[in-house]
């Protein structure tokens, strides 16, 4: 089954240099081989000094262990940030992953949707869950990213990575989980902070913001493991990006999502993709 992981750099890291934050862990539980994964951000404390310059890597991949790494580069003075990662089993080939980036420094033209396509279809149109996992942002100017999945058909579907108003963004990358939709003991969904409409960015959102989902029919034998990644990001560039987001209150029905900010981090809006689970059949 999948497992998930949480690197936090300012507790768990063994090896901390000024641009490249790292520590080998074990898994939760150990996999019969290497697995996979899909991995992004749940917390972010940046300076707002210099670009806004952070990636995750999940390196040296065994069955037990793997080496789970943020890097900034440059200039860019990174004080914390959690690590989440969602791995999958070698059997668990219902699920497919990937990411794709953006990169708008090596190419200007570089757009922000793209077909995907799956390497095995699915039988219908799956579940798709995006999240970034590599953010390059220029200061001084307001830091707008989101990311989504549309047009999902059985065979792929088009990811979006897109900014707006006068954000300058120089790369990003986003990863991606697909499973069937049909498939059991699995919940997953998109929240956000903004009133609705993303690209408004003269609303404050209040430092805390939560907010109780219940998972309906979807039956769960046990509390479920909880993977959470931000998938939308829209937050002034006058103070440090300052955002994190976890859950509690998990049960069996549901739980409480929370998105804070902290400090004089001015927040219009932030989202998080959010994937419950418990054993797949």
């Amino acid at each position: 089954m999948p497992a998930v992981i949480r690197f936090d750099t300012e507790k768990d890291s063994t090896i901390r240099r000024m641009t490249d934050i790292h520590a080998i862990q074990e898994y939760p539980r150990p996999f019969v081989a290497p697995p996979r994964f899909a991995h992004g951000f749940s917390r972010l404390d940046i300076s707002n000094g210099a670009n806004i310059r952070v990636k995750s890597t999940v390196s040296d991949v065994t069955k037990n262990k793997a080496d789970f790494q943020v890097i900034s580069w440059d200039d860019t003075q990174l004080f914390g940030c959690i690590q989440s990662v969602f791995a999958l089993a070698p059997g668990n080939l219902q699920f497919s992953t990937g990411e794709h980036m953006r990169n708008l420094k090596a190419d200007p033209e570089s757009p922000s949707s793209v077909r995907i396509n799956f390497d095995r279809p699915f039988v219908t149109p799956p579940k798709v869950v995006v999240f970034f996992n590599h953010l390059d942002f220029e200061k001084g100017k307001a830091w707008r990213l989101i990311t989504s999945a549309t047009a999902i058909d059985a065979m792929g579907f088009t990811l979006n990575i897109e900014t707006w108003y006068d954000t300058v963004l120089h790369a990003a990358q986003a990863s991606w989980i697909a499973y069937p939709e049909d498939t059991t003991h699995i919940y997953s969904t998109s929240v956000n902070t903004g009133p609705g409409e993303v690209h408004v960015s003269n609303r404050p959102q209040a430092r805390q913001s939560n907010s109780e989902i219940v998972f309906g029919d979807v039956g769960f034998c046990r509390d479920p493991d909880v993977f959470v990644a931000f998938n939308t990001i829209d937050i002034d560039s006058d103070a440090n990006l300052r955002v994190v987001a976890y859950v509690d209150n998990v049960s069996r029905e549901g739980l409480t999502w929370h998105i804070d900010s902290w400090d004089d981090t001015v927040l219009y809006s932030a989202g998080v993709s959010i994937v419950a689970f418990n054993e797949f059949h």
